[in-house]
């Protein structure tokens, strides 16, 4: 499982965190409000990703259970038209609400809704690009999604300082380089699905969105609660807020090793391959990322800002918080492809419902330490509701039968 994982990891780091990082390392030179912009902009991103990740969720796992067993173009046609729908519904209203939307989490909401105005126009492209790399998981290639990240990323880095600094478009162009990447990465990736040749007729809409909905669920709601703590962490000023970006953005980098085992034990258990101790993996990362950040959080949070500080804090305090998290991200997959995604999300609700009160409550008491300890709770309460009753034996995914090759012709496996 190990092997599947590191392509995904290196994919996630690219092409979410090391994007997201370049973007604030770019305009970290334009003071603290820029960078609160990013921070906000990327969070509501993240939310409008957990609103269409049931797509390519669901694209993953059935074409996994089917591949070789049933045909494949229905699934990806119906990926493809439920992108076209969901694009829109999301892409319009974000764009015509961005500054109202800015306003709600930043005092100078100027840069948040220009960054809004390409970053939410853009989404389309962003999950064209995830539609795509679904497919391919689906599979089991990971190499390629892989590569894709990377060229994005390389993409990235040309271009945020040609538009930033270059042309003088500020905050705003991070998100126009962002875009553009993407979209140059989404044509070159778009041939790694052309060439795919399968029988079926038909759409298979419901199956994708009910195999894909806890995943998106589960996502969403991380995604608001994450909105929410901005919120909360913006009362205690400007620069505890750019710390919290800084930090979430260092962290992130640890984090994407948990979702990387996710997307590794879901794919295979899909596919009905052996799934071993995804919850010891989970743990155990969960651990060697909270050494690791411990000690890299000084010079790490000094690349962004000439005063760390609340960054290091933020840092420091994850320890508590990602031990537990390692591990139900772990889980969640085997959960999610073997028909149990809504323990899953119940299990993250649960968390959640005694986080964000806690939060309120403790940061009334000890400032904004206190919401660090909120999450160090939330999920040790969602991991403990995930694994109750046992869950830690792996699934497999129902009425698989044996693989033949008549009926996916594509790139070679990345397992």
């Amino acid at each position: 499982m190990l092997r599947l994982a590191l392509p995904i990891y290196v994919e996630l780091l690219t092409a979410v965190v090391a994007v997201g990082v370049i973007d604030l390392l770019w305009v970290s030179g334009l003071g603290e409000a820029a960078i609160a912009a990013v921070t906000v902009g990327t969070t509501v991103e993240y939310l409008a990703y957990g609103l269409f990740l049931a797509v390519p969720t669901g694209v993953t796992v059935l074409i996994g259970r089917r591949d070789g067993t049933a045909p494949l173009a229905p699934v990806i046609r119906t990926g493809w038209a439920l992108w076209a729908v969901l694009s829109l519904a999301i892409a319009v209203p974000g764009v015509l609400l961005r500054e109202p939307l800015a306003a709600l989490f930043t005092d100078s909401p100027a840069p948040t809704a220009d960054f809004f105005l390409v970053s939410l126009a853009g989404l389309p492209v962003f999950f064209a690009q995830t539609v795509v790399d679904g497919v391919l998981k689906g599979l089991g290639n990971t190499t390629t999604p892989m590569r894709n990240a990377l060229i994005c990323n390389g993409l990235v880095i040309a271009l945020d300082p040609l538009f930033i600094y270059g042309l003088d478009l500020g905050v705003q162009g991070a998100a126009l380089a962002t875009v553009l990447a993407r979209l140059i990465t989404l044509l070159i990736a778009l041939l790694s699905v052309v060439r795919l040749r399968s029988p079926g007729q038909g759409l298979v809409a419901g199956e994708v969105i009910r195999t894909g909905l806890p995943m998106s669920g589960d996502f969403l709601a991380r995604s608001l609660v994450g909105m929410a703590l901005v919120a909360i962490v913006a009362g205690f000023g400007t620069a505890e807020v750019a710390g919290y970006g800084i930090g979430q953005k260092i962290m992130l980098a640890g984090v994407m090793v948990f979702y990387a085992l996710r997307q590794a034990a879901m794919i295979r258990t899909a596919r009905s391959e052996t799934v071993r101790s995804p919850l010891l993996l989970g743990l155990g990362s969960g651990a060697v990322v909270a050494i690791v950040l411990n000690v890299a959080a000084t010079p790490a949070a000094g690349w962004f800002t000439g005063d760390p500080g609340a960054a290091v804090e933020f840092l420091r305090w994850m320890t508590l918080y990602l031990v537990p998290f390692g591990g139900l991200i772990a889980v969640g997959g085997v959960l999610q492809a073997s028909e149990r995604g809504s323990r899953l999300l119940a299990a993250t609700l649960a968390g959640f419902a005694v986080q964000l009160p806690l939060a309120c409550l403790l940061s009334s008491w000890l400032g904004v330490t206190g919401v660090w300890l909120s999450m160090a709770a939330g999920a040790s309460i969602s991991l403990a509701g995930a694994l109750v009753p046992r869950a830690g034996a792996p699934g497999r995914a129902r009425g698989r039968a044996p693989r033949s090759t008549r009926t996916a012709a594509g790139p070679p496996s990345g397992r």
